[in-house]
């Protein structure tokens, strides 16, 4: 039999990005006073160390052929991978997701009491058995729809599992832009809009005043963000819920458009008169460890 060939994507902890020159000296000053915003470092790094010894070393008697890659932005090829293992947390599997298109991914939550984990399967005391019965295909797995982004009608991305976030270049600044769902169209002036699918319903989206949709959902949601609602003007057009043939289309008003993808590290651009769609993708994301029933809120 042929051995298994696994990427595990292991983010960088704050203390080994700090200790390996990206951090500051008042970083080091915090560190050395004890200081509550950098207190929790060295305990999360040093639990994340240790699961990540203890993934290798299972892997390695699984009989794994296993290439490491150390930071969450890492970019790497799948093709040829039975497996993706991230370690970390939610932000590490959402930005090693954008490198796969049908290979599995696992995530193992490396510290559960400093991280958010809710793609992540593997966790605690039964991490390592969840990461041996994922090599043996003893793990449900399930497809989550991901969102697909377009400007001026050419594929930028397929691949956006949580939500994108389209605003301003420089966020505090008005978004200003002329928004589409269907045959609706306004004109508006907000802090900008989200749009995501179902995975990520719970997170940001939630937070802004979205639904939650069930994780095998095929429906993407739109949220205004803080929509202006001066001189007695008041948007209608402020959240959707559209089917799997629904688009949500932005013509910028702007000369300089941010549209941020899973969190704050990949992010496109866009100009004046540019048009940006949100629709679903055709490529999701299979998960290892969620199920239908798996717990939504986050």
């Amino acid at each position: 039999m042929s051995r298994p060939r696994v990427i595990v994507v292991a983010k960088k902890t704050a203390l080994s990005r700090f200790n390996g020159g990206e951090g500051d000296a008042r970083a080091g000053k915090l560190l050395a006073a004890g200081h509550e915003s950098v207190r929790k470092w060295r305990p999360a790094h040093e639990q994340h160390v240790r699961i990540v010894e203890a993934v290798c070393k299972t892997l390695d008697k699984a009989g794994a052929d296993t290439l490491v890659l150390h930071g969450a932005q890492a970019e790497f090829d799948p093709r040829g991978a039975s497996l993706i293992v991230t370690v970390g947390g939610d932000g590490t599997l959402l930005a090693a997701s954008h490198n796969i298109s049908d290979v599995p991914i696992l995530g193992v939550n490396s510290a559960p009491r400093y991280s958010v984990g809710f793609f992540c399967a593997a966790r605690g005391a039964s991490a390592l058995s969840t990461l041996r019965k994922a090599l043996a295909g003893e793990v449900p797995v399930m497809r989550v729809a991901r969102m697909a982004v377009r400007i001026n009608g050419q594929v930028r991305s397929e691949r956006v599992l949580n939500e994108a976030l389209y605003c301003h270049a420089e966020p505090a600044a008005t978004s200003n832009y002329i928004l589409q769902v269907g045959r609706r169209r306004e004109e508006q002036k907000s802090s900008g809009f989200w749009v995501g699918p179902a995975a990520g319903s719970t997170a940001a989206i939630r937070s802004a005043g979205g639904r939650i949709l069930p994780l095998s959902s095929k429906k993407i949601q739109l949220v205004v963000r803080e929509p202006y609602l001066g001189s007695g003007h008041r948007p209608k057009l402020t959240r959707a819920v559209l089917g799997e043939q629904g688009r949500v289309v932005a013509v910028s008003k702007m000369d300089r458009v941010s549209i941020f993808l899973d969190g704050p590290y990949r992010m496109l651009r866009a100009r004046l008169g540019d048009e940006v769609s949100f629709e679903l993708s055709e490529q999701p994301l299979t998960v290892v460890g969620l199920s239908r029933s798996s717990g939504r809120p986050r």
